[in-house]
């Protein structure tokens, strides 16, 4: 396997763990605003309960303090709605929209940005008490953020184009049927094709005897696919040649002479018709 390849499956892999991660953090993200709702609800209904003197309300993430569950609510959303975002980032769509509105999370930068977000939206759900899953998302999340950085270092911008598929397919195959760019190569002679001696090695005579199409309809088409135009001559008259003969010359050479009126008076000989 050849290093193009070791990177890109090593690209993918990590952009699979990153999918994951962020699938993770979203649902743990949901299930602590739920909690923190019911805990609220709780402490406000139950007269017993001690949180005027805490800090938070008890069992939850929401400070104890003037529009401190407005406030912890909004945290939340917000986390949620940054998460969704960089899950539609890794799964490249629509990347129209971030390379204009949001260009950190398009084509031209690399996994370094991404990273950064990640780390950052791990530590803030770190930095507060939460159940256990929300806890092992979290912290998984900030590793594959400090992946995505590294990574970003070491590739920079060419990251995300190096671990495109579109990409990987367009260099593999860019094209079923070959194009002309101008590069025409120089047209080899093959003796074969002109009754000459046939080729040294088994392999060169199997060889010109595929590259042999004649000149029908199947070596017009491969002369077309190659960049080779076959035109047809005009047609133009001789440069030097005969003038065309005229109606009269015609006539006067179609016309029979007619014989001259013999003498009876003169003599022949067989040596000349006429006397000297």
């Amino acid at each position: 396997m050849s290093s193009r390849s070791c990177i890109f499956y090593g690209l993918n892999a990590v952009r699979a763990l990153s999918i994951v991660a962020l699938l993770l953090a979203f649902s743990g993200n949901i299930i602590v605003v739920v909690s923190d709702i019911q805990a609220v609800n709780k402490s406000q209904h139950d007269p017993n309960s001690d949180d005027g003197t805490c800090g938070y309300i008890g069992r939850s993430t929401v400070p104890n303090q003037p529009a401190g569950v407005f406030w912890a609510v909004v945290h939340r959303l917000f986390i949620t709605l940054q998460l969704f975002f960089l899950l539609l980032s890794e799964v490249s769509w629509p990347m129209a929209f971030f390379d204009h509105f949001f260009p950190v999370l398009g084509t031209q930068f690399g996994l370094g940005a991404l990273g950064v977000f990640q780390g950052l939206i791990g530590a803030t759900i770190l930095s507060h008490h939460i159940d256990k899953f929300t806890l092992v998302s979290a912290f998984f999340l900030f590793s594959v953020g400090c992946l995505n950085m590294a990574l970003g270092l070491i590739f920079r911008e060419k990251a995300k184009s190096m671990r495109s598929i579109r990409a990987w397919r367009k260099e593999d195959d860019p094209g079923a049927l070959p194009m002309h760019t101008g590069d025409i190569p120089t047209p080899t002679f093959h003796p074969s094709l002109f009754g000459g001696n046939a080729a040294d090695s088994d392999s060169s005579d199997r060889g010109d005897k595929a590259n042999r199409l004649g000149f029908g309809r199947q070596g017009e088409r491969q002369a077309g696919l190659k960049g080779f135009m076959i035109t047809k001559p005009t047609e133009t008259a001789a440069r030097y040649g005969a003038r065309p003969a005229t109606l009269g010359s015609l006539l006067t050479i179609a016309e029979p002479k007619t014989p001259e009126p013999e003498n009876p008076g003169t003599p022949k000989f067989r040596s000349s018709p006429t006397a000297i």
